[in-house]
């Protein structure tokens, strides 16, 4: 089952003399349960398919599903939702709420929705990322390993069709790094998430299933880690 595809995704930035072709007729599809790393040097479009692929833009041409869901022309007020819902995103700075404690932290997006979180599921999640004695505590008490591990809990609580991670291991020294990965593979193999990674670290993306190598906007390879190694 495809949880995304995207089909001659293209986005394009400014406009007449000014503009820049971010994406050129991207194809690609993830299917549920892989574990997909996106390669590329500084400005090959790698994160801007992440960034299309989470709602947070639009693409010029093209369209994208996420989970049977086409989401290429979701308003911003949809896009939020669906953010929050189907897509979970694990940013480099982790982006927690400095004045809530980690559990808050982590229930934001159901709290947001006004739902009723499954809190069996939550001390799961706590439990497997070893954070239960963290949430009680302010994101500032925790070191950087720490407030990614509650950054990728808030991101699984949805149980999202698929976790987006753009360099999640950017900001993280290697111990922290490698313990990060560790998790995300967790993740995907015992709660059979789906997941795109993208970073500039190939070490790090020979620990996915696959790897798509983006180059001016256009996807230049897409090979399985077996064959790499």
């Amino acid at each position: 089952m495809d949880i995304v595809n995207c089909v001659g995704v293209t986005k394009i930035y400014g406009s007449d003399s000014n503009q820049v072709t971010a994406l050129k007729d991207v194809n690609l599809t993830v299917e549920k349960g892989e574990f997909v790393a996106v390669v590329g040097s500084s400005g090959s479009g790698k994160s801007t398919l992440l960034h299309l692929i989470g709602a947070v833009d639009r693409p010029t041409k093209g369209k994208i599903q996420i989970d049977g869901d086409d989401i290429s022309s979701l308003d911003a007020a949809k896009a939020a939702v669906l953010r929050r819902t189907k897509v979970g995103l694990i940013y480099q700075f982790f982006n927690l709420i400095p004045t809530l404690t980690v559990e808050k932290n982590i229930l934001l997006p159901i709290l947001l929705d006004k739902k009723k979180p499954d809190m069996n599921y939550f001390y799961q999640i706590v439990e497997a990322l070893g954070l239960e004695d963290k949430l009680k505590f302010l994101p500032g008490k925790l070191s950087g390993g720490q407030q990614q591990r509650v950054a990728i809990a808030r991101s699984l609580l949805y149980r999202p069709a698929i976790l987006l991670a753009d360099e999640p291991t950017g900001n993280l020294d290697q111990k922290n790094s490698e313990e990060i990965m560790e998790l995300l593979k967790f993740s995907n193999r015992n709660f059979d998430q789906t997941i795109l990674i993208i970073t500039h670290d190939r070490k790090v993306a020979l620990e996915a299933d696959r790897i798509i190598t983006i180059g001016d906007g256009k996807i230049l390879s897409d090979e399985p880690v077996e064959s790499l190694r």
